[in-house]
């Protein structure tokens, strides 16, 4: 991976000519709006940076996007990758290999899910304070590009500094936030209502697809990493509403104005 990892690097590179970015965002499903604040962009198609995967799922742009936001230089990963669309886990983490060899070392990522926590209304947004993996593998598994296994401590998976400063700009723009465990699973079907109550007694208030296996290399490169959440949907069995992927993009789509000034916010805090 190291010589696919400094090709990309250098791509991006002669892209930015000079642009250094210091914080990056992952955006989840109908979340991209965020992309659109960002001042003076530089947009990257997916399709265009060599050894980068290319996004199939409805909702993601597939593009990088680098400028201004809250006077810091932003990166948006707009569009990402999940177990479910049978790619390799070395696949959905390379972005976040690539991000660090740019010298990114705070990340917000972002999600859609589905709501445990049965004050959860969809539209909610949770700040992830822990998480739960499902996905029952790991993509630190057998070390990173040849360097050996390393015991990647995850006590602080979701940095408290981060979660401070997300409170306090939330406070500040009289947005109301949650705060959760978020589980994730392979998917791509849903979970049944069984699971759910499973999930809930193990302690998950949200469920989704994604963001675990990021999270994890991220804190193997000391990535500093902040969580959101956007409840898009009432988990199975916590309606009676049957699930669709057309709600979470539709729910999202309605939330992402908020999620944006909360994060162009937070990001000035920073």
């Amino acid at each position: 991976m190291a010589t696919n990892l400094k090709e990309t690097k250098e791509f991006i590179e002669a892209k930015l000519t000079g642009f250094k970015p210091e914080v990056a965002i992952v955006v989840g499903s109908g979340l991209g709006g965020i992309a659109d604040l960002i001042t003076k962009p530089v947009v990257i198609p997916y399709k265009d940076i060599p050894h980068f995967p290319k996004p199939s799922v409805p909702g993601h742009a597939g593009q990088i996007v680098c400028g201004q936001l809250g006077n810091k230089n932003v990166l948006v990963l707009n569009g990402r990758f999940h177990l479910y669309e049978g790619r390799s886990l070395e696949e959905v983490v390379y972005p976040i290999h690539v991000i660090d060899a740019l010298g990114v070392k705070t990340l917000i990522i972002t999600n859609a899910a589905g709501g445990i926590n049965p004050s959860f209304n969809p539209g909610n947004l949770m700040i992830i304070e822990d998480h739960i993996n499902f996905l029952g593998v790991n993509p630190l598994l057998g070390g990173v590009n040849g360097s050996g296994i390393k015991f990647t401590d995850m006590t602080q998976a979701y940095s408290t500094r981060l979660r401070e400063k997300l409170d306090a700009a939330a406070e500040k723009l009289q947005i109301q936030i949650w705060r959760g465990v978020y589980l994730a699973t392979p998917g791509p079907s849903y979970e049944t209502p069984a699971e759910i109550k499973a999930f809930a007694w193990i302690g998950a208030d949200a469920v989704g697809m994604s963001t675990v296996p990021e999270v994890l290399v991220a804190r193997y490169h000391n990535i500093e990493v902040a969580g959101i959440s956007c409840i898009t949907n009432l988990a199975a069995g916590i309606s009676s509403k049957r699930l669709s992927h057309d709600e979470v993009l539709a729910v999202g789509a309605a939330t992402q104005e908020k999620l944006a000034k909360l994060l162009t916010e937070f990001i000035g805090m920073l």
